[in-house]
């Protein structure tokens, strides 16, 4: 039987109903559909035309336009209220700290029987005085919430406090504008209270700790950050503020390092307000500047005069600058003059004539004279024992300073003397960089101090060094490893033995590895194109997989393949004659790589220098406390590096390094560097390795013209990058308990070589 569709309208309720009706028991199905002036019969009818249907009344079409904007104006205002707070926040939309007029503040009366807030913790760490769940992980960032600003007075109705300072005011503005600031004190992860307290001179100590105790989420100083730049009165000075502030964070210009909470607190300098009204012009890079140093302090300790002018007197480059006397006249000097005698320089124009600026102790540790030096464009020489640098946890101060004991000061023609032309314009330039990124003014101390923190709470999320120090950061230099991070233990590493011929030592160094736990196979190169391997009868019989490859070109590079043979993540390249490494030495290299998978680890470490005289880098194997490079003659890294070097490194150094048989092994410290912006580590104290059938005047190592092409490489991959992305690092792992007077059975590796006989 056909099928005989039947369609129904019933405009009231808005259904089709279509009864289909065939061989089998009748099937009704019932659906809504959209209301419309017509409707379409469906294809199945046989006449197969189009009916028009019943038009939509007129009062229904005004309804259903009603009931429609109703509707969508109820969603809009739904949208409003769940999602306007939250714009605000997620976008980070701040207001300016603004105060339109002192004499108008709310004001809050201390009573004299108001409680304090405890004495500063002096074990406090993010640990014990930090409460990290307030802060906000979904955002990786720290929130600032600033209280109030108010009026404190006495029970009498004499203000505490003095009227706040433009310094303080800039801290509080940069705060507010900046990402960290969040006007929900409910949001807030660190709370900031509107009391200036730069200056100890200008506190009363208890009354600070009761207006500190009174504040609304103080909780002992918990979450809270007080800043502070001179620190302590007369006649200590301490380096730290002195008021009653618990578990609060200090941003202090005074730290020492007995009173400075590593991790907890933040050095900061102390700056120069002058400064801002100055505008020295540049000097250019080829000035020849008349002083070797200048000492511009005054009120410097007697003794340390004493030897100032000691050293004046001997030296005539050396420039000692005090305060100027009133003449007979009684004409005062302007202020921004200082004398020698009675020559007056304008301050601190005058630094601009040194290479060095000497900075001393006064009575604060934290000294103005810092960042006037960096602000003139000379080099800081800081002769202060134990004094915090400004931000010394995340800047590299060497890079820019020089660092003195105060018992060398007499010392100090002898030190500065041996700094070269070049090395000095290199410091400079970086004190330059650190004065406008970090120093230049309170917004920039402030948000500096702020990231600092940020680092400290979410230090997966923290910059790097590079970031911090490098004027020109390295484009490209982060960790190219993804997850996972440490590679499982269980896949252990795969030793690549590059050979030629020496079939002896090769089967010796097989067996020798084969006895390290976490080694899982073997990869012999077989880089002889003449000669076949041997057949299977002669290789060694161990318990791990061997294979052999044999390549088509006898190339270095050909050690850096990715052999689909590799199937863990680590790799141990490894020549053929390193018979003398341990494999208990082998397992703790390959142990420290787990723990640093983007890095090379190996045992020889070698250095890069700069030669002043030939003006390019050299290549230096003598005993150093730096390392920039480890020889991959025996060294674990991870097998993404094969790849980047055989199909992303340039061609040109491949094929220097094929052309020359030479410095594969410098070639892949400057691949990994410049992509992870990071050195190699040295495991052990072996420097060298000894050629077991050679003597030492026939080894290469020894070998004149092979430190000067190994020289030539450097200078060669550095101008194929453009740039010298090595590094130096003063550093090497070495086994717990590796060489305490503790029973053998203690320690795990017991096979580490320690005596000086076994190296070169």
């Amino acid at each position: 039987m056909g099928t005989r569709p039947v369609m129904s309208i019933y405009e009231e309720s808005r259904l089709q109903v279509r009864v289909i009706q065939t061989d089998d028991p009748i099937k009704l199905e019932i659906n809504f559909i959209p209301v419309t002036a017509e409707v379409i019969v469906d294809s199945t009818m046989t006449n197969k035309k189009t009916a028009r249907g019943p038009k939509v009344k007129l009062k229904y079409q005004k309804y259903y336009f009603i009931l429609f904007s109703v509707i969508l104006l109820g969603l809009v205002v739904t949208a409003v209220l769940q999602f306007w707070p939250h714009a605000i926040d997620s976008d980070n939309q701040t207001n300016s700290y603004y105060i339109s007029d002192w004499n108008s503040l709310p004001e809050v009366r201390i009573l004299e029987s108001a409680p304090l807030s405890p004495k500063g913790d002096t074990d406090c760490n993010y640990y014990t005085c930090f409460d990290v769940y307030r802060c906000s992980y979904e955002t990786n960032r720290i929130s600032l919430y600033v209280y109030p600003m108010k009026k404190y007075l006495h029970e009498s109705g004499q203000p505490i406090l003095q009227q706040i300072s433009r310094e303080y005011y800039d801290i509080l503005t940069a705060i507010s504008e900046s990402e960290f600031f969040t006007s929900d004190p409910d949001k807030a992860c660190i709370f900031v209270p509107p009391l200036d307290l730069l200056n100890q001179n200008t506190l009363k100590e208890e009354k600070v700790g009761q207006i500190l105790a009174q504040l609304p989420r103080w909780n002992g100083g918990s979450n809270h950050l007080l800043f502070n730049m001179l620190p302590g009165t007369a006649p200590d000075f301490n380096t730290v503020l002195q008021v009653p502030f618990g578990k609060a964070m200090i941003a202090g210009g005074g730290f020492s390092s007995w009173t400075y909470r590593p991790g907890y607190d933040v050095s900061i300098p102390v700056y120069n307000p002058a400064l801002t009204e100055l505008d020295l012009p540049d000097q250019p890079d080829n000035y020849e500047r008349p002083y070797l140093a200048i000492s511009a302090q005054v009120g410097i300790h007697k003794e340390y005069r004493d030897q100032l002018n000691a050293l004046s007197s001997k030296h005539k480059t050396i420039l000692v600058l005090d305060r100027c006397e009133i003449s007979h006249e009684g004409d005062s000097p302007p202020s921004d003059h200082l004398c020698v005698g009675t020559d007056q320089k304008q301050y601190p124009h005058i630094l601009k004539d040194a290479r060095f600026c000497i900075v001393l102790r006064r009575a604060r540790l934290g000294q103005q004279a810092l960042m006037d030096s960096l602000f003139s464009g000379c080099i800081p020489v800081v002769l202060i024992d134990g004094y915090v640098l400004p931000f010394s946890d995340v800047l590299d101060w060497r890079r820019a300073a020089v660092l003195v004991r105060e018992q060398d000061l007499l010392a100090l023609p002898n030190i500065l003397e041996k700094i070269s032309p070049a090395r000095a314009h290199e410091m400079r330039r970086q004190g330059q960089f650190f004065w406008n990124k970090y120093f230049k003014s309170m917004k920039e101390i402030t948000l500096t101090t702020l990231q600092v923190i940020n680092d400290r709470v979410f230090p997966y999320t923290a910059k790097d060094e590079a970031w911090w120090n490098e004027p020109i950061p390295r484009k490209g230099a982060t960790n190219p490893l993804f997850l996972p991070l440490i590679p499982p233990k269980s896949h252990g590493f795969t030793a690549v033995v590059l050979t030629y011929d020496r079939e002896e030592s090769l089967f010796a160094v097989i067996k020798q590895i084969a006895q390290t736990p976490s080694l899982s196979k073997v990869l012999v190169v077989w880089n002889n194109q003449e000669k076949s391997p041997p057949s299977v009868e002669h290789w060694p019989k161990i318990s791990k997989p061997l294979k052999v490859v044999q390549t088509k070109e006898n190339k270095l590079s050909n050690r850096f393949f990715p052999y689909d043979e590799i199937e863990t993540e680590c790799i141990l390249a490894i020549d053929d004659d390193i018979v003398m490494v341990t494999p208990d030495e082998l397992e703790f290299g390959y142990e420290v790589w787990q723990e640093f998978p983007d890095r090379l680890v190996g045992y020889p470490g070698r250095l890069h220098l700069w030669d002043h005289e030939t003006a390019k880098w050299k290549y230096e194997s003598e005993w150093t406390n730096d390392i920039s490079m480890v020889l991959t003659g025996v060294a674990f890294y991870h097998k993404y590096f094969s790849y980047l070097y055989t199909h992303k490194m340039s061609r040109h150094i491949r094929d220097w390094v094929d052309d020359h048989m030479n410095c594969e092994d410098i070639a892949m410290n400057f691949l990994v560097t410049n992509y992870t912006g990071k050195p190699p580590i040295k495991v052990a104290p072996r420097k060298k390795f000894k050629c077991p059938e050679c003597t030492n005047d026939e080894m290469i190592s020894a070998n004149m013209e092979h430190m000067v092409e190994r020289s030539e490489c450097i200078a060669e991959f550095e101008k194929s990058y453009g740039m010298m992305p090595l590094k130096t690092a003063v550093f090497r792992a070495d086994p717990v308990l590796f060489k305490d007077n503790v029973p053998k059975e203690l320690k795990r590796f017991h096979d580490i070589v320690v005596c000086e006989d076994l190296w070169l």
